[in-house]
């Protein structure tokens, strides 16, 4: 997949051994420390604090060359990259990114907090690696809705591949579904996910029917119910693309924790489709996996990010 080949180029180049945070020296900066403005990305400042602390992120990743010129090119990248995130109205969920660094800490045989404690003896810190993590993620996300918009193929398009396929047309599944939200307000996150979490699950264990849901619905306190009508194979959303392919005609989706509280999604019905449309998005999912395979769509996106911004070094 698009997003999966994104964040494989993404993945940290170091290694963190479990002795690694003894060994490391205590190279930390005062957040107090003097700090003035580097660069400017659309009106985001970059300060030197920022560049110290992404200079040490980049020693501890084992990147040679000059520390500082780097550090500053990769800010000013990430910086494009939030604006463009923020721009498509992406958000990665706090919990989403909590999972990620978690999951980075036990495969480096690490507790997180002592991947905190390697993060802080070099010079960077636990938050800024997990805005790390969110970046790349967000990232991942923008690069494939901007190919979804960039890629799309012409009925010319379409008919020549039919044709190159003798003149088959291509079918695909049909997805009607329908949206559970369990809202949490957000100064509420942190008190009320752990039982969001218990609500969405005893629900989706008595789930029989997406005709039942509503009913179902107005006994519990704040649950949203969205029937997202059909919903082609390829068009499905990234982050429940693969739940909902693994989940039954009248079953659920497990839950997840998104930014707007607690969801699931359920499959009321699927069907074979075999039209123009369907043939189109076939296409163009296989053109997508084609540049995701061969290509770095994320590079050309970034360059062309880069070429209409403007930077300013001081």
């Amino acid at each position: 997949m698009i997003v999966g080949n994104v964040a494989r180029r993404a993945a940290l180049a170091f290694v963190l051994a479990g002795s690694a945070a003894a060994t490391l020296p205590a190279t930390t900066v005062s957040v107090q420390a003097a700090s003035e403005i580097k660069a400017v990305v659309n009106g985001m400042p970059i300060t030197s604090y920022q560049i110290r602390q992404r200079a040490a992120f980049l020693q501890l990743r084992r990147v040679g060359g000059n520390a500082t010129q780097k550090a500053t090119d990769e800010l000013i990248d990430e910086a494009l990259k939030k604006q463009e995130i923020g721009r498509r109205g992406i958000a990665i969920p706090d919990e989403a990114v909590d999972e990620a660094f978690g999951r980075f800490a036990a495969e480096n045989k690490l507790t997180r907090e002592q991947l905190g404690q390697v993060l802080s003896r070099a010079g960077f810190s636990s938050d800024g690696f997990k805005d790390y993590i969110r970046v790349q993620m967000g990232w991942g996300q923008a690069v494939q809705a901007n190919m979804r918009s960039t890629e799309r193929l012409s009925e010319q398009d379409v008919v020549q591949r039919m044709l190159a396929q003798g003149g088959e047309k291509p079918s695909t599944t049909e997805y009607t579904l329908q949206q559970v939200i369990f809202v949490i307000p957000d100064a509420q996150r942190s008190a009320l996910m752990a039982q969001r979490k218990r609500e969405a699950e005893s629900m989706r264990s008595r789930f029989q029917s997406c005709e039942s849901t509503y009913e179902f619905a107005k006994g519990l306190r704040d649950v949203t119910v969205r029937d997202l009508g059909r919903v082609a194979q390829p068009e499905l959303p990234p982050r429940w693309k693969k739940d909902i392919q693994a989940t039954s005609v009248g079953r659920t989706t497990p839950a997840q924790a998104t930014e707007r509280g607690v969801e699931f999604i359920a499959v009321c019905n699927t069907r074979n489709i075999s039209d123009d449309k369907a043939a189109a998005l076939v296409f163009q999912a296989r053109e997508m996996e084609k540049l995701g395979e061969q290509a770095e769509p994320d590079a050309a996106y970034l360059k062309k990010l880069r070429d209409r911004a403007q930077i300013v070094r001081r």
